[in-house]
Parts: C-alpha cells; structure tokens; sequence
C-alpha cells in the first residue's frame, strides 16, 4: 500500500481479526479490561464502529445514518459479522480519494485520515483488551503501537478521563505497547 495510515489500519484490522477468531463459543460472555463490557460487547463495539465506515466516508451525517447500528449487529455468527463489517470498512477506506474527504463524526466534521487513524487506535488497543480477555498472546504489532501512542499522546490532556481512563505510569523504558496501553489507563 501507498499509504501509511491504510497500512496501519490493515495491520490493526489484523490484529484484532487474529483475536476474534480465536474466540471460543464459551468466551462471548468472559469480561474484557473493558469496564461492563464483555467479550461480546467488546466485538458488537467494534464491529459496530466497522459498519459506520461506508456510509461516513459516503457522505453521511451522524443523524442520516440514524439508529441503523443499534442493538446487537453480532447476531447468531459474531466472527462472520466481524469479516464482513471489516471488509467493507477496510474497502471504504481504500477505495481512491476516501481519505481526502472529510467525514461527519459526533464531535464535528474530521478529516477522513484523521477518522482512520482514530479507528486503526481503536482497533489497536482493544486488539490487546481482547487478547487478555482471551488468555491468548497479547503481545501487538510495536510499530503500530509505538504509531498509535504517538497519535494518542497529543489528545491525552484533552481526553483522559472521557475516552479512556487516566494514563498510569510506565518505566521509562517500557515498551511501546506498554506506554500506548499505559496511556490509555490500562495496566500491561
């Protein structure tokens, strides 16, 4: 890929597929580092923020998509749904000029690289929130994290304690996985 922010969201969208996939039939209702949510909740949330890409980078607005991802998008086969809202999500944002528009969030109107930067971290950290959840290796692609936490350091003062938990600390050679999950309010 010609495009450094498609190739982070490709690696990040894998990294989360990887984890989805190893998800047995008796985890769905396991808790996740995710406050309330479980394995499950934790899924439909992403798979939900998936299935707002197409019609977002279409044009769309917050209130013309409306209530059309409510409820519960996994229905009776959560990893077929999550193949098929990341493939249309990961096409969305491929497809020529998509990133040179400008998408319609809750919070005002973005840039559509900044929108996907915004779901490749999403995607990234919740990738490890399911790998714990999980019992299974939750060790993440470091450039992507080391890519994610510099994305996210500049928003900390301006979202900690609203988007995610307040940062803890870290040593000061941790990782960057340790540092992206340690600005996030999660303990690695």
């Amino acid at each position: 890929m010609e495009d450094r922010v498609l190739e982070l969201h490709a690696v990040a969208m894998d990294e989360f597929g990887l984890r989805v996939a190893m998800v047995r039939d008796d985890q769905w209702d396991a808790p996740t580092p995710c406050a309330d949510w479980t394995v499950r909740d934790l899924v439909g949330h992403l798979v939900s923020e998936q299935l707002w890409v197409p019609p977002l980078l279409a044009g769309e607005t917050i209130a013309q998509v409306g209530d059309r991802f409510d409820g519960d998008q996994l229905g009776d086969d959560p990893v077929g749904r999550w193949t098929r809202a990341s493939v249309a999500a990961q096409q969305a944002f491929a497809a020529p000029g998509a990133l040179d528009r400008e998408v319609h969030l809750s919070y005002g109107t973005v840039p559509a690289r900044r929108y996907c930067m915004e779901m490749t971290s999403d995607l990234a950290v919740h990738a490890w929130d399911l790998a714990r959840a999980l019992g299974v290796d939750e060790r993440v692609d470091p450039v992507l994290m080391a890519e994610v936490h510099d994305y996210l350091a500049p928003m900390l003062e301006k979202y900690s304690g609203e988007l995610f938990a307040p940062p803890v600390p870290v040593p000061e050679d941790a990782s960057p996985q340790e540092r992206t999950l340690a600005l996030t309010g999660r303990r690695p």
